[in-house]
């Protein structure tokens, strides 16, 4: 029987622990999707315990917490931080077979070489002496970061966001390039006229722009995209159920824009249309500066309208949705293929129904004008786990190339959520270990080897363009 959580984790076969340990383990990370707050990597914060870096705004935790039958005032209220790490503690041996059983395991591990498994016994030690070592120099955010070898990371950010903590720490020199990510959801979304007005008026005050019409409000976006490219951003982001691809004119667009600057609530012809006309706009934004465009695709949100009013969003009660998506997805992806203005794209699937759909997608314009133009990203939040991230590989594996895709990201509020990287990787290895053993790939251990370490972070350094060496 093997130790829990060995050095051959999830390598159950020699030709996947050889992939793993002589390929895999070594290779830098490169985080080009997560939704770490830029602030804290701006001033190298220390967190002072455990709780608040591993708990505060994960509702990975919290929903396991709820399930257990943790009270709220322990995931989002008001009890003493070590109060509530005692609760996850508690929660955590009955978490086993879901993967924050191992992700819990593995970053105690991987930052502070605690090997103990968390419960009420060894609660107590293990949160005062991560906790002692989380308030040393040694532990701060950005040094947190170097321990991971991160090379380059990119956030997800607001149109209106000053990027002041971008530009800090860009001229504070740090080595690790922090880059920041284009998020125009919120400038799209005209399902509230009032949030929307009121979003319209902060987008005039950050770009300096009176907005009266739709074409101004045009420019004053695009001057934000053209901010956050000398900032470093080439890369945008959106959060979308589906993908809009209405038909419309200009005309329309105007009109619609002005009724719901006027305050008036729209039809959702009217709704869907315009925001429509908005991605094909950021998508072509995105093509102009070369930079590559993400679609995170199927979550079904707030879903409890019960805690949403009382928690807000993105505290934990999401689902995967059961949308539609070929067809909208593919007529998307043809209008800006079709004038040659579409960017690098990749496309995460959150419906594991929908995974050869989208390995299929990617095929129809994958042009040969760059290497895996576009991408079936890597399984994604419900999806980051074994299960999971077998399926989209498999997926990509039988109708696409899966030696061209680049590779894992974190997606996560959370410095700690790095060894999510490794996780992936022993995966991969695992996988190509298992099929050279069964001779169903031919024993050419360099050969594969180099394509785990193309997909680990090769890939991905190419495709984004961030030439890390």
């Amino acid at each position: 029987m093997r130790k829990f959580l060995d050095d051959n984790f999830i390598l159950n076969s020699p030709t996947a622990q050889a992939l793993y340990h002589n390929y895999a383990k070594a290779m830098p990370i490169i985080d080009y999707h997560n939704h770490l707050p830029p602030d804290q990597i701006a001033n190298d914060t220390n967190f002072e315990n455990l709780t608040q870096i591993w708990l505060y705004g994960d509702h990975y935790k919290w929903r396991a917490m709820r399930t257990s039958g943790v009270h709220e005032s322990y995931c989002t209220g008001n009890k003493s931080d070590w109060e509530k790490f005692e609760k996850w503690a508690e929660t955590v041996p009955y978490t086993v077979r879901n993967p924050l059983y191992h992700w819990t395991h593995m970053e105690l591990q991987r930052y502070f070489n605690i090997d103990k498994i968390l419960s009420p016994a060894t609660a107590r030690d293990i949160y005062e002496e991560a906790s002692a070592k989380l308030r040393t120099p040694e532990y701060s955010v950005r040094n947190l970061l170097r321990k991971m070898n991160i090379k380059v990371l990119c956030t997800t950010d607001d149109p209106i966001d000053s990027l002041e903590h971008h530009l800090k720490i860009k001229a504070d020199g740090f080595e690790i390039k922090i880059l920041p990510a284009y998020r125009p959801d919120k400038a799209m979304n005209v399902d509230d006229a009032a949030a929307f007005n009121a979003y319209v008026n902060k987008v005039e005050a950050a770009a300096g722009i009176s907005v009266s019409t739709y074409d101004d409000y045009l420019k004053a976006l695009k001057n934000r995209h053209d901010f956050f490219a000398t900032a470093g951003c080439s890369v945008s982001d959106h959060g979308l159920e589906i993908i809009y691809a209405e038909d419309y004119t200009d005309a329309e667009i105007k009109n619609i824009f002005g009724k719901i600057r006027g305050g008036a609530a729209l039809s959702y012809e009217e709704n869907v249309k315009f925001k429509s006309a908005m991605l094909v706009e950021f998508a072509k934004w995105d093509h102009e500066k070369g930079w590559v465009q993400q679609y995170h695709l199927g979550a079904l949100r707030n879903n409890n309208s019960r805690m949403l009013r009382q928690l807000g969003p993105d505290t934990g009660w999401d689902s995967i949705g059961d949308f539609s998506q070929a067809r909208a997805l593919a007529k998307f992806l043809d209008k800006l293929d079709g004038t040659d203005q579409l960017a690098k794209t990749i496309l995460y699937n959150l419906n594991p129904a929908d995974n050869e759909l989208m390995a299929t997608m990617i095929g129809n314009f994958n042009d040969g004008s760059s290497r895996g133009k576009i991408q079936f990203g890597s399984g994604w939040w419900f999806l980051d786990q074994k299960d999971g991230m077998t399926k989209q590989i498999n997926a990509l594996s039988n109708m696409g190339l899966l030696s061209c895709f680049v590779g894992m990201l974190t997606d996560s509020r959370s410095f700690m959520s790095y060894p999510r990287h490794e996780y992936f990787r022993r995966l991969l290895c695992d996988m190509f270990g298992s099929e050279i053993e069964n001779g169903e790939i031919p024993a050419n251990e360099e050969w594969i080897g180099k394509i785990v370490q193309d997909i680990c972070f090769n890939n991905a350094n190419h495709y984004f363009g961030f030439g890390v060496k």
